[in-house]
């Protein structure tokens, strides 16, 4: 049953079993989703509740790899794709929770092409950052791959490295903001 349930989730329903750039394209699809949901009208984001529900689906995926473990070929396979949905998270919620509106109002002041488009830029940035680091794993996201080879190891790099994209996001933005 545990089969049935956890591998849908951990390849993010058929994701992960894409041949070239399962967790970029995890990563795509995570960002997809939060942009239709912030931009449907009807939707006004509790970010308190989505921090909760990734809680719940940050210890469930950790079990579910450990548990699921057997049914891949590598510690850390490609087909577990959930581990980028987390840490993307995590780098989409730096979008939402810094605080801009000086850098905004500024960009309205120099009239830049970027004001319509601003929500989509960080959002992009996120994206773009995330990958980057769960790409070239910069210290110690690098040694977490190594050395953890378990559901808490699988996870964790890509935490790490989605706290190290919203770190960015704001450091790029707050120079953007020094420089107009």
């Amino acid at each position: 049953m545990i089969d049935k349930i956890g591998l849908p989730i951990l390849t993010m329903f058929g994701i992960g079993y894409f041949k070239y750039a399962p967790g970029t394209l995890a990563s795509l699809v995570t960002c997809l989703i939060y942009y239709f949901l912030v931009i449907t009208d009807n939707f006004v984001p509790n970010y308190n509740y989505i921090i909760i529900i990734l809680i719940v689906i940050l210890i469930y995926s950790i079990i579910l790899i450990d548990k699921l473990a057997y049914k891949f070929k590598k510690k850390d396979p490609n087909e577990i794709v959930i581990d980028e949905f987390i840490g993307q998270w995590i780098a989409i919620l730096s979008v939402s929770y810094i605080p801009t509106v000086g850098l905004l109002l500024s960009l309205m002041a120099n009239q830049s092409v970027l004001v319509p488009y601003f929500f989509e830029f960080k959002l992009m940035l996120a994206f773009i950052l995330f990958r980057i680091f769960d790409i070239l794993k910069p210290f110690p996201i690098n040694i977490i791959d190594k050395k953890m080879k378990n559901g808490l190891g699988v996870v964790l790099d890509d935490i790490v490295a989605g706290i190290y994209a919203a770190i960015s996001v704001f450091v790029i933005l707050k120079i953007i903001s020094l420089w107009l």
